[in-house]
C-alpha cells in the first residue's frame, strides 16, 4: 500500500544520510581521526541494531549467510565508508556526494554485464546521463583535490559492488539483523586496522549524532518507506540526499559548485530518477541498503 507517510519516511532517510558530511566534518574539527570516526560510528550503530534485532526476535539465517553478511560489512561497507569519509577530508562535501551518486549507474552497468537485466532505451539514457554528469563534474578546473575525487569515485564503485553481492542474500533476511551483523563486521574490520579509538570529549555529540541520525534512523526509515511506497519510488525520493548535502554544506561552510558542476550534478541525479522509473532486479536491495554514506 502506497501512503504519504511512506514518502515522508523515505525523505527523512535521505535528509539523514545527506547531513552525514556535516556531522563528520564537525567531528574532524573536534580532533577525531578518520579511523576513530569509523570505529565509533559502526560500533554505536551495531549496538543499536542488535537491540532492535533482539526486540524483533527475527528468524536466524544459516551460518553461511551470517558469514557473508560479516564479510560484506568488513570489506564492502567499511571500505566504502573509509573511501567516502576520507574523501571528505580532501575535497568539498558537495562534490563528494554527487560523485558518490554515480553508484546507481554502476550497479546497472554491473547488472547488464552479468546478464541480470537487459539494456533498453531507458537504461541507455540513464547511463548516458550519469556519464555526462560525471564528465561535467570533473571536466573543469574546479574539480577539487585529485586524491579526494578518486576516493569518492572509489566509494561509488565499492558501494555498487556491495549492493551487487547483497542482491544474492535471502529476501526473508531481517533488515535489522542484517544491519547489526554488517555494522559489526565493519566495526571489527576498522578496529583491527586502527585499534581502539581515543575520542576527545567535544567530539562525542557529533559522533553520536552521526551514528544515530545519519546511520540508524535513515536505515530504519528507508526500510519502512520502501515497504510502503515501493523500491522504485524510494529510489527516486533518495535523489534528495545529494541535494541536502549540497545545500547544507553551502549554508554551513560556504561550499559552492560551479554552474557547470551543478549541471553535471543535475544530470547524475536525473539518471537516478530515470532508473527509478522502470523495474529492475537490483531495486530489491533498496530494503537492505544502508544509504550511500
Amino acid at each position: 500500500m502506497r501512503t504519504p507517510l511512506g514518502a515522508v519516511l523515505c525523505l527523512i532517510s535521505a535528509v539523514g544520510f545527506g547531513l552525514a558530511p556535516i556531522f563528520a566534518k564537525e567531528a574532524y574539527a573536534a580532533g577525531v581521526s578518520l579511523q576513530t570516526l569509523l570505529v565509533v560510528r559502526f560500533g554505536l550503530a551495531a549496538l543499536l541494531f542488535w537491540l532492535l534485532a533482539a526486540w524483533r526476535r527475527p528468524r536466524l539465517p544459516s551460518w553461511r549467510v551470517l558469514l557473508v553478511c560479516l564479510a560484506l560489512g568488513a570489506v564492502g561497507y567499511a571500505g566504502q565508508a573509509a573511501l567516502y569519509f576520507g574523501a571528505l577530508t580532501l575535497t568539498s562535501a558537495s562534490l563528494v556526494s554527487l560523485l558518490l551518486y554515480a553508484y546507481p549507474a554502476i550497479v546497472t552497468g554491473i547488472a547488464v554485464a552479468l546478464r541480470r537485466q537487459g539494456l533498453d532505451r531507458g537504461r541507455v539514457a540513464a547511463l548516458t546521463s550519469s556519464a555526462l554528469g560525471l564528465l561535467l563534474l570533473l571536466g573543469t578546473g574546479d574539480a577539487g583535490n585529485l586524491a579526494g575525487v578518486m576516493l569518492a569515485l572509489g566509494a561509488a564503485v565499492t558501494y555498487a559492488l556491495y549492493l551487487t553481492v547483497a542482491d544474492g542474500l535471502p529476501r526473508e533476511l531481517d533488515l535489522f539483523l542484517l544491519s547489526a551483523v554488517v555494522c559489526t563486521g565493519a566495526a571489527a574490520s576498522v578496529t583491527a586496522f586502527s585499534g581502539l579509538p581515543s575520542v576527545p570529549g567535544s567530539a562525542w555529540p557529533w559522533l553520536v549524532t552521526l551514528a544515530v541520525f545519519s546511520t540508524v534512523v535513515p536505515i530504519v526509515t528507508m526500510f519502512a518507506g520502501v515497504r510502503s511506497v515501493g523500491a522504485s519510488t524510494a529510489a527516486i525520493l533518495s535523489c534528495v540526499e545529494p541535494a541536502v548535502t549540497v545545500a547544507s554544506t553551502a549554508l554551513v561552510y560556504g561550499e559552492s559548485l560551479t554552474a557547470v558542476q551543478l549541471l553535471g550534478g543535475a544530470a547524475v541525479v536525473a539518471a537516478i530518477f530515470m532508473m527509478g522509473r522502470f523495474p529492475r532486479r537490483l531495486d530489491a536491495p533498496r530494503e537492505r541498503e544502508f544509504g550511500s554514506t
